[in-house]
């Protein structure tokens, strides 16, 4: 068995204008002193410069040196925002075009040939540095049909589902040239958002082996799907972890779609961790019975605490929760020693 490495954090939620949120270095000093060990990066320029690293070894060098130099590791690569334009139904048009270069943006062909790209160059990218695996999105084009109302026509899922598998195949291919692993993080608004809709999405890759997971269990709370079981079905396939916490607690006047309420208010809630109902050594126990050997990291999302305060006591609360796997199992003290023939007596074969 393998222990989990940790505590790592995801930066996204935490870059700012201001010191120390405003570059790399600082944001690593700052990592580092709240006792984190890994950082999952976002490629974003503010940080990251994601088709220069694609190309030259050189930038790559001198990003993990700014890390190491503060005892840190890149845990992954995050495109979950270039991700998501893989795949966008014309109703986000407006809403997501804000994720793209501004030179596609208004131009839903352009934009989505640009976010394949740049999906591609990360697989480049994380080869340079040394990665193995990358997190991001799948995008949705049947989402607006969640609901079966009106009923949805025959095939819709199913048409979905194939030109979703057609727009990633290329992509995944291009991971495995580069030997790294894609995680997506299965979230409601993606079409890869719970366990079924994982399993359309490899029939329609092949069963590809770089489709991967990103295993976040604030989202199966708020959909009311069982975390644990998730484990246990698809323990092979997990190969990220966010560590993030989330409440559900329905009442008589809301229940798991919210009734459009902001996030303070709805019934299922994002929360620090330690401050929501699920249960993580169970997860780290059964993380770690089926020999998950990357990273334990913090995304940090909460409707109620500060961020700061909340990053700061993710590291501890990850730290303590990681299993320091056995390398003996705990009877050996008692064992018999007993060879092959010992063994077929014990059983009454001659």
């Amino acid at each position: 068995m393998k222990t989990i490495k940790g505590p790592a954090i995801f930066l996204a939620q935490f870059m700012g204008a201001e010191a120390p949120f405003d570059t790399l270095a600082n944001l690593a000093a700052w990592a580092k002193g709240l006792g984190y060990e890994g950082i999952q990066l976002p490629t974003d320029k503010r940080l990251f410069d994601l088709e220069l690293a694609a190309d030259s070894q050189t930038y790559c060098d001198e990003v993990t040196g700014i890390l190491a130099a503060h005892g840190l590791a890149i845990t992954e690569l995050s495109t979950h925002l270039q991700g998501q334009l893989v795949a966008v139904h014309p109703a986000y048009d407006r809403l997501f075009d804000g994720f793209a270069a501004p030179h596609v943006r208004g131009n839903p062909q352009a934009r989505q040939q640009w976010a394949v790209e740049q999906v591609k160059a990360a697989a480049k990218a994380s080869r340079r540095l040394g990665l193995t695996t990358h997190a991001s999105f799948s995008g949705a084009l049947a989402w607006p049909y969640l609901y079966p109302w009106p009923q949805r026509p025959a095939g819709l899922v199913e048409e979905a589902f194939g030109e979703l598998g057609r727009r990633w195949q290329p992509i995944l291919d291009a991971f495995d040239d580069a030997g790294v692993d894609i995680c997506y993080e299965l979230h409601p608004g993606e079409d890869l958002h719970d366990g079924v809709t994982f399993e359309r999405f490899l029939a329609a890759v092949g069963n590809h082996a770089r489709a991967n997971i990103l295993y976040d269990p604030s989202h199966f709370v708020l959909q009311q799907l069982d975390y644990l079981a998730f484990i246990d079905i698809y323990h092979a396939r997990i190969k990220a972890f966010h560590v993030k916490d989330a409440e559900f607690r329905p009442d008589g006047r809301q229940g798991v779609y919210g009734g459009y309420n902001g996030w303070v208010e709805r019934a299922g809630r994002f929360r620090s961790l330690g401050d929501g109902q699920i249960d993580f050594a169970a997860i780290f126990s059964k993380l770690a019975q089926y020999d998950y050997a990357g990273w334990a990291v913090l995304e940090w999302e909460c409707c109620l605490k500060h961020p700061e305060d909340g990053a700061r006591e993710g590291a501890e609360f990850i730290r303590r929760h990681i299993i320091r796997v056995a390398e003996r199992a705990f009877d050996d003290f008692a064992g018999s020693g007993a060879d092959r023939a010992a063994l077929r007596e014990l059983m009454g074969i001659s």
